[in-house]
């Protein structure tokens, strides 16, 4: 079929259809965007509505590579590519988010991971472009990747979130230390095992990546796990979809306080977009306050909420490794959950991590992609 349009929509031959007040929206002439970064220089309001207006004619560029559109009733003129009308088809698919499960490799067990854990080497990370966009790729994919080889030195967890993005600074400072202290606010400063869980969930926005990088780990145990918490919530669904649903509509509120703050932050253990994708995943026991839940609705709750740990506690579900000198995992800490098993006093075990931003990552693995084209 040849292009046709009427006042309403410009339809292309393959069938695709762009309604007019749509078209019209998104014209990449200079008078609409600024050159480079597209940004629009009128808002809703200066459009005219919906029934006022309309598509007068169109034209196609002689090698069929381009449309362009002329409006009624201002006669602006607006030239689109094919190419990029192909690729924001209104309709075509579901809007991008690399945000949500669609966009991942879901590992249900450590086992799916197979050869195919996410390692990189310092060296590679921060200096060879190619690479370091492969493991960028990983860390937003698969949901982390471990470097090997970072300076054992102080601080240099901040040269490993500098050669992607920010550093996100908190009430802990621009770097936290994890070791054991005599007298822990927090139990990450204890040699006490720690279950599966996102850190900070009682901050919002919760911090979304976070980076550990390893000084010395001489003690006996401490070894570090990571669990795929949007494969185990996607399981959930599969298995018991009112259960998932309970997770996903009830509030729960996290709750840190010690004596320099208080932290506190109200959200569904199952985060979802506004189309139901999974896209967060908070869970914390140890800072959960009291469910505000009629009491009808609490044992349930708890079910829901029990159902959820034992699939990101089974032992096939975490993938389990060992942190030594100059090792520094990243990770989604919106997604993949990380635990750590005890360990003896004898040994010194000392981390250094700090957080950084999803936003920034997908942000230099676009310009690498763009740049290595």
């Amino acid at each position: 079929m040849p292009d046709t349009a009427s006042a309403e929509e410009l339809i292309l031959s393959d069938g695709s259809r762009y309604p007019a007040l749509w078209l019209r929206d998104n014209c990449p002439c200079t008078d609409c965007a600024l050159p480079g970064s597209g940004q629009k220089l009128f808002t809703i309001t200066d459009l005219p509505q919906a029934d006022e207006l309309a598509i007068e004619h169109f034209d196609q560029d002689p090698d069929d590579s381009a449309v362009t559109v002329v409006f009624a009733p201002d006669g602006h003129k607006s030239r689109y590519e094919r190419a990029w009308l192909r690729e924001h088809q209104p309709g075509r698919a579901l809007p991008h988010d690399d945000r949500v499960e669609d966009a991942k490799f879901l590992w249900r067990q450590a086992a799916d991971l197979a050869d195919a854990v996410p390692e990189a080497t310092w060296e590679a990370f921060a200096h060879d472009p190619a690479a370091q966009a492969r493991y960028l790729e990983a860390l937003l994919v698969k949901g982390f990747v471990l470097v090997h080889g970072v300076p054992v030195r102080d601080r240099a967890v901040l040269d490993v979130a500098g050669a992607f993005g920010f550093v996100r600074v908190t009430n802990y400072g621009d770097l936290f230390e994890v070791r054991a202290e005599e007298n822990p606010a927090n139990l990450a400063f204890s040699s006490l095992p720690i279950t599966p869980h996102t850190d900070n969930p009682y901050r919002d926005p919760v911090p979304t990546i976070q980076l550990l990088h390893c000084l010395t780990n001489a003690a006996q145990g401490g070894d570090s796990g990571l669990v795929d918490g949007f494969a185990a919530a996607a399981r959930l669904r599969e298995l018991e979809p009112e259960v998932f649903d309970v997770l996903t509509r009830t509030p729960v509120t996290f709750r840190y306080v010690d004596g320099e703050a208080d932290l506190s932050a109200t959200n569904p253990l199952i985060g979802l977009d506004a189309i139901g994708r999974i896209k967060q995943i908070r869970f914390n026991n140890r800072s959960m306050r009291p469910v505000a839940l009629p009491p009808n609705e609490i044992v349930g709750f708890y079910a829901a909420y029990r159902a959820f740990a034992e699939l990101l506690y089974g032992e096939a579900a975490q993938l389990n490794f060992r942190l030594e000198p100059g090792d520094c995992v990243i990770f989604d800490n919106t997604r993949t959950l990380h635990a750590r098993t005890g360990f003896t006093l004898s040994g010194n075990r000392h981390l250094q991590g700090c957080y950084a931003d999803l936003d920034s990552a997908a942000s230099a693995l676009s310009v690498l992609r763009r740049d290595l084209t």
